[in-house]
C-alpha cells in the first residue's frame, strides 16, 4: 500500500500486513466503505480513555443524543469494526450475493483489514470494542435509506463469539448491525475511504479525514470555519486547543487524499491532493452477460468497481475506438485477475 503523502513531521502508522491479506473475510479485495450519516455527524468519542459523557448534537435539523454504557462511549477506533462490516456488505451486494444484518467474521481478518496487531492484547481490545459498540445507545432523527424516524438503537444490536482458540482468543464472531445502519448500506449511502485511514494514529485525524471526505465530494476543495469544524468533529477540546491541533495537522501534512491550509477569517481549506480522474462515463455500454462473465472470471469481486476501473482506463488511454467493448472489458478483467 502506498503511504500517504507527508510534508512535515507527522507520520502514519506502519502498514502492518501489506496488501496481500487486505479484506480477505468473504469478499475478494473489499474496498473500505463508511456510512454517510456517521461521517457527517459526530457519533463516536474521540477520547482515548473511557468516556462516559452524554453527547448531544444538533445541526441543520439533525439531532443526536449518544448515551454511553458503563464501558464508556464507542470510540472512533471502535468504528473500524463497522467500516469492516459495511465494506463486506457493499462488496457482497455488488457481487450479487444475498446479505442480512448478521455477519459472521473471522477476528483475525478484521484485525488485519483494519491494520491492527494480531497479538493477544489486540484480541482483548477487539472484544472491548464490541462491548462499547453494543452498549452505546443512539437517539436520532437522521434518516438512512430515505427513512426518517426518531428512534433509539445501539450501533450494533448484538455480537457473539462463535469459536475460540485453545488460548481463549476469539476466532470467529457473529455481529448483528442495527437496522438504522443496515438501511444505510442497502441504500448505498456510503463513501469509499482511503486504505490509509486505518494508519491514522490520532482520533481527531480520523474524524477530520471523514469530514473532508464527506464534504469535498466531487469538489476540488472545501472551506469551513474552525467553529463549525469543531462542532461537526465532536471534539471536547476548547476552540484554541482544537485550532492548535488543526495547525499541527496542517504542518505534518499526512492526511490521506487531502491537503489542509489555514485561511484568513479563522477558516480551514481542504484540497484534493490529486485531481478527480476521468471516469469515462461515455465509454460504450456493456451487456449484462459480460458482467456475469466477469463475475465468473473473478469470483467474489465487485464487477461494478471493475467496470468503473475499465472505463477510467479507457478514458486515460485516449478513448480509443473499440471493435468490441465487451471483449475489451473481459480482456482487462483477465489481465487484472492475473496481476
Amino acid at each position: 500500500m502506498a503511504a500517504a503523502q507527508s510534508g512535515g513531521g507527522g507520520t502514519l502508522m506502519p502498514d502492518r500486513h501489506g496488501q496481500m491479506d487486505f479484506f480477505i473475510c468473504d469478499i475478494f479485495d473489499a474496498i473500505p466503505k463508511d456510512d454517510l450519516a456517521t461521517m457527517e455527524h459526530p457519533v463516536f468519542s474521540l477520547a482515548t480513555r473511557p468516556d462516559r459523557r452524554i453527547l448531544r448534537y444538533a445541526h441543520n435539523g439533525a439531532e443526536i443524543e449518544v448515551i454511553p454504557s458503563v464501558k464508556g462511549l464507542a470510540t472512533i477506533h471502535d468504528k473500524d469494526i463497522l467500516i469492516f462490516c459495511i465494506s463486506q456488505l457493499v462488496a457482497a451486494l455488488n457481487a450479487g450475493r444475498e446479505v442480512g444484518r448478521t455477519l459472521t467474521l473471522r477476528a483475525h481478518d478484521l484485525l488485519v483489514a483494519t491494520n491492527r496487531e494480531t497479538s493477544g492484547d489486540a484480541y482483548r481490545r477487539l472484544r472491548e470494542a464490541f462491548e462499547r459498540l453494543a452498549g452505546t445507545r443512539i437517539t436520532t432523527n437522521i434518516s438512512t435509506g430515505e427513512v426518517e424516524t426518531t428512534t433509539g438503537f445501539g450501533l450494533i444490536e448484538s455480537w457473539e463469539i462463535l469459536r475460540r482458540s485453545r488460548g481463549g482468543r476469539m476466532i470467529s464472531v457473529s455481529v448483528t448491525l442495527s437496522d438504522w445502519l443496515f438501511r444505510a448500506v442497502m441504500a448505498k449511502s456510503v463513501l469509499t475511504l482511503s486504505r490509509d485511514y486505518f494508519r491514522l494514529r490520532k482520533p481527531l485525524e480520523r474524524r477530520i479525514y471523514e469530514l473532508a471526505r464527506k464534504h469535498c465530494g466531487r469538489q476540488a476543495s472545501w472551506r469551513v470555519s474552525v467553529e463549525v469544524l469543531l462542532k461537526k468533529s465532536g471534539s471536547a477540546a476548547p476552540r484554541r486547543v482544537f485550532r492548535a491541533n488543526l495547525r499541527k495537522m496542517i504542518a505534518s501534512d499526512h492526511l490521506p487524499d487531502y491537503a489542509m491550509a489555514e485561511e484568513e477569517g479563522d477558516l480551514v481549506r481542504f484540497t484534493r491532493r490529486r485531481p478527480l480522474r476521468d471516469k469515462g462515463a461515455d465509454a460504450p455500454a456493456l451487456a449484462p452477460e459480460t458482467l456475469e462473465a466477469a463475475r465468473a472470471l473473478t469470483p467474489g469481486a465487485d464487477v461494478y468497481a471493475l467496470e468503473a476501473d475499465w472505463r477510467a482506463y479507457w478514458a486515460a488511454s485516449g478513448r480509443p475506438r473499440l471493435r468490441s467493448a465487451d471483449a475489451a472489458f473481459l480482456g482487462f478483467v483477465k489481465a487484472r485477475a492475473k496481476g
